[in-house]
C-alpha cells in the first residue's frame, strides 16, 4: 500500500501492498459464494537518495559523535533499509539491540528488513520480541498481523489488527488489513466501513480505495466501486490492479473495447498480472 510506512525513528518508508482484483472476487462469487483476497505485504519501496555518500556520511558522523547511542545505529539502519542495503540495515540495528536490548523499536525495524529479505519467521520473531517488551505497540500488532496473513493465519492476523485498533492507532493499515480479511469472510459492509476508516487516515493512498471498490463490486454496487478505481488511478497511475479493476467494470457495462484498453494498460505495467491477461483475453474475444 502505498502509504507511509515508518521505520521507528524521524525517517519514513513507503509500502505498497497488492491486492486482489475485482475480477477475482466476481469469479470467487460465482464458483464459490463467497469473496477473497490476495496476500497483503510491506515492501520498502527503495529510495537510493537514503543509501547516498552524502547522507550516510551524516548519519554516520552523528553515530561517531556519540558511538554508545543505540538511536543513532536504528537511525542510520533506517535508511539503509530505504537504500535497498538490508544488509548493512541488519547489522545497524543489531548493533542498536546490543547496546539496548530493550529498544523495541528497532526490533520492528528489522522485523520490517527482515520480510523484505524473505525471511518471515525471523521478521515474526522481532515482532514478538517488541511485543514482550512494549505489548502496546501498534506497529508491532500490524506487521505480525500481516506475516499471520500471509501464512493463511487470518484468525491471528484478524486479533493482531483488532488489537491495534483497540490502542487507538493512528496508522491506516490496521483498517485497512482488517477489511481485507472481512472481504475474505465475505462480509463486505463491514469491509467498506474499515476500508473507509482507512482513507480518512491516508486519504492518498490508493489501495484503500482499490479495496474498498471491490467490495462494491461484490455487492454490485457498480458506480461506486468503478469512482473508488477511478480514484486509485489518479492516486498512482502505475498499479496494475487499479487498471484491471476499471476495466471490469467497464466489461460489466458491456463496454468491451474501453475494457480492453484499461487491461491493456494493467498488462504494460505488470506482464505478469493473470486477472489483467484473463480479461484482455475475454474482451478481445468478444470484441
Amino acid at each position: 500500500m502505498t502509504e507511509t510506512t515508518v521505520f521507528s525513528t524521524a525517517l519514513t518508508a513507503d509500502r505498497k501492498r497488492r491486492y486482489v482484483s475485482a475480477a477475482a472476487v466476481i469469479a470467487l462469487l460465482s464458483l464459490a459464494g463467497c469473496a477473497t483476497t490476495n496476500e497483503s505485504t510491506d515492501v520498502i519501496t527503495l529510495d537510493r537518495a537514503q543509501g547516498s555518500e552524502e547522507n550516510i556520511a551524516s548519519l554516520s558522523s552523528v553515530i561517531q559523535s556519540n558511538p554508545r547511542d543505540p538511536e543513532g545505529y536504528n537511525v542510520r539502519g533506517s535508511a539503509y533499509g530505504r537504500s535497498g542495503d538490508f544488509k548493512r540495515a541488519i547489522d545497524d540495528f543489531n548493533t542498536a539491540l546490543q547496546l539496548n536490548p530493550s529498544f523495541y523499536q528497532a526490533y520492528a525495524n528489522r522485523a520490517l528488513v527482515y520480510r523484505n529479505m524473505g525471511k518471515p519467521v525471523e521478521a515474526a520473531a522481532d515482532y514478538n520480541a517488541a511485543l514482550k517488551i512494549n505489548p502496546n505497540y501498534d506497529v508491532a500488532y500490524i506487521g505480525r498481523g500481516n506475516i499471520y496473513r500471509q501464512a493463511g493465519r487470518v484468525d491471528e492476523a484478524f486479533g493482531d489488527f483488532n488489537r491495534a485498533i483497540q490502542l487507538d492507532t493512528t496508522d491506516g493499515r490496521a483498517y485497512h488489513n482488517r477489511g481485507l480479511i472481512y472481504q475474505l469472510r465475505g462480509d463486505h459492509a463491514k469491509a467498506i466501513d474499515d476500508f473507509s476508516k482507512a482513507i480518512s487516515m491516508s486519504p492518498r493512498a490508493p489501495e484503500p480505495y482499490n479495496g474498498r471498490g471491490v467490495s462494491y463490486v461484490a455487492q454490485n454496487n457498480d458506480e461506486n466501486a468503478f469512482a473508488d478505481f477511478n480514484l486509485a488511478i489518479e492516486l498512482n497511475n502505475k498499479l496494475a490492479e487499479s487498471w484491471a479493476n476499471q476495466a471490469l467494470i467497464y466489461e460489466r457495462r458491456g463496454d468491451k473495447a474501453r475494457a480492453a484498453k484499461s487491461y491493456s494498460h494493467a498488462l504494460q505495467l505488470d506482464p505478469k498480472y493473470d486477472p489483467a491477461k484473463q480479461g484482455l483475453a475475454r474482451t478481445r474475444v468478444a470484441s
